[in-house]
């Protein structure tokens, strides 16, 4: 009977707690229904980086099912605008081998600037100057080939991770 009664005081003090995860909620104004997002801007020069960081930011927002979003910003409620300003790959891991030392692990980092704002107005409902996230991967071997192949995977998965991070925050207010 006392275990019962330690268990029970126990949850009790644990619900009572006041620890909870959640953003200040939902930065979005409910009269936004239609969201433009333009081609983000490369300022990297990485070939094709734009155009699928762009797309997984509109799947993304499409996937909340609250909106209508379309590549231009014409005839929209609000408007994210976005400009990709760094991409960087290190080599983050490394093994030797005799005199020959291989770098096997590389971190790829993206940062862009990024406004989200209701159309007619000056002030941006979310911004963040230098948004960043950040992928890693292993390179097996010194074929160069699967270093490409690697990297390319890579940045699929970071344009991937980067824009639900991105659409989450920006939506959610984290």
């Amino acid at each position: 009977m006392t275990r019962r009664i330690a268990l029970v005081a126990l949850l009790g003090t644990l619900a009572g707690c006041g620890y909870a995860l959640e953003g200040r909620g939902i930065t979005t104004d409910p009269s936004v229904k239609r969201i433009g997002v333009p081609l983000f801007r490369d300022q990297t020069g990485r070939v094709d980086l734009d155009a699928r960081v762009t797309e997984q930011v509109i799947g993304e927002l499409l996937k909340r099912g609250r909106f209508t979003v379309v590549k231009e910003p014409t005839g929209v409620d609000a408007v994210v605008i976005g400009e990709i300003l760094a991409f960087d790959v290190v080599p983050i891991n490394f093994t030797a081998s005799g005199d020959v030392t291989e770098a096997t692990r590389y971190a790829i980092t993206l940062t862009a600037k990024v406004t989200y704002r209701k159309v007619g107005q000056t002030e941006p409902i979310w911004e963040n100057s230098r948004f960043s996230f950040r992928d890693e991967y292993d390179l097996d071997d010194s074929n160069s080939q699967n270093f490409f192949d690697q990297e390319e995977l890579s940045v699929e998965r970071l344009a991937e991770q980067f824009a639900r991070s991105l659409v989450s925050t920006m939506l959610e207010a984290f």
